[in-house]
């Protein structure tokens, strides 16, 4: 019992002894690791993201699962936190205003009007260009890391917030855009078909369109019952996108006839409804490209360069930016060079001259740029077009 008691006397004095191998810690911070209360449980401490000093916010968006990263003003991250897309908004509404950055991507001007109600300075930036900025391994969290710190860049160019009305002309254009692809498809797969029947239609949506009728009642003995019925369905089907298109044709005609700026751009020479529509559509800032050069370039109707050892080589035509847009310049480009023949101006002079010297196509392009040029003029100085005299 003796020998018992001893060893219980040395366990005890052993326990508030410091371990010899612990590093010492010094000032009123020295103690033990047996000072606490062993039954005890350290809480960890919960930082909350408005007691951090956030300064810009990189968010990268998605459907349902958003991720943030918060950076204060010296750049480093204070805060990694996945959102639900339920728990974004009062997650924003909660912080002071800060500087958000986002990619220009689906749903991104729709949040971005959001987080503007609450204060914030929104900023869009074009994926390419936040991409540089991703280290190592791609994930979410990684990319709203590269989007913080690609939105603090003094030199980073950013995408303008579209408006709602830029919004619903650009899902006009979308859709109307969408209705001519299934029209084209339309029409050439009625061709191959009859084309099994011996029958060939002339090209071209519009001799279709005037001679599909009396091409199948006039061939009629050269098919089956079954075929008849098809093709009737397929030529009622082209009927229906027909009457769609001229809905949305009329609808966007309609616009350009009311929109202050719309009219203004259909001034130039080669620019039409459809064009000036979905400038509109598109641009929200002018302003924001400083000059017109650089609005040609986003449409891509500038050379490519691939200049090295200050030598310069230019390539062909850049082709970045709205495709959609820069074939609708191009369009209005390749009608007006048409009808230069017979005219004495100044402009046409200059584009006859251009043929004669680099080709139909070429010229093409450069009066697309042109006119990307002059849009731009007109939509920051608010004039009309006015047309080179003498």
């Amino acid at each position: 019992m003796e020998g018992k008691a001893i060893s219980v006397e040395q366990e005890a004095r052993a326990s508030t002894r410091t371990n010899e191998m612990d590093p010492p810690l010094c000032g009123s911070t020295s103690m033990s690791h047996n000072d606490y209360t062993r039954g005890e449980t350290m809480k960890p401490q919960e930082a909350s993201p408005m007691k951090q000093d956030i300064s810009v916010l990189g968010l990268d968006i998605a459907k349902r699962v958003f991720h943030a990263v918060g950076l204060d003003a010296m750049g480093k991250i204070v805060l990694r936190k996945p959102l639900s897309r339920h728990a974004l908004m009062s997650f924003i509404a909660q912080l002071p205003p800060v500087l958000i950055g986002m990619e220009a991507c689906g749903g991104a001007h729709y949040w971005a009007r959001r987080f503007r109600e609450h204060g914030h300075e929104v900023k869009l930036m074009a994926p390419q260009f936040v991409k540089p900025y991703v280290k190592s391994n791609k994930n979410d969290a990684r990319d709203a890391e590269a989007i913080g710190e690609a939105v603090t860049r003094p030199t980073m160019r950013f995408v303008p917030i579209k408006a709602v009305d830029q919004q619903d002309l650009q899902a006009l254009h979308r859709v109307r855009d969408r209705l001519i692809g299934a029209r084209t498809a339309l029409v050439n797969e009625v061709h191959g078909l009859l084309h099994e029947y011996g029958i060939v239609l002339p090209k071209g949506v519009a001799k279709f369109r005037q001679a599909v009728v009396g091409i199948l009642e006039a061939e009629k003995d050269k098919r089956t019952p079954l075929s008849q019925e098809m093709f009737w369905k397929l030529v009622d089907e082209f009927a229906v996108l027909e009457k769609q298109l001229a809905y949305y044709q009329e609808k966007l005609e309609t616009v350009a006839t009311t929109h202050p700026e719309c009219r203004r751009l259909m001034t130039i020479p080669g620019i039409g409804p459809l064009t000036a529509t979905a400038l509109v559509a598109a641009v929200s800032d002018a302003s924001a490209f400083k000059n017109g050069r650089q609005f040609a370039a986003w449409l891509g109707l500038v050379p490519r360069q691939h200049s090295t050892g200050g030598k310069e080589r230019l390539l062909g035509i850049s082709k970045r930016g709205d495709g959609y847009l820069r074939k609708l310049f191009v369009h209005g480009a390749r009608a007006g060079v048409r009808g230069v023949r017979e005219k004495t101006d100044r402009r046409s002079g200059w584009i006859r001259g251009l043929i004669a010297r680099r080709g139909f196509n070429r010229t093409t392009v450069a009066v697309a740029n042109k006119n990307a040029r002059i849009v731009w003029a007109l939509l920051t100085s608010h004039q009309d077009y006015q047309p080179a005299t003498g």
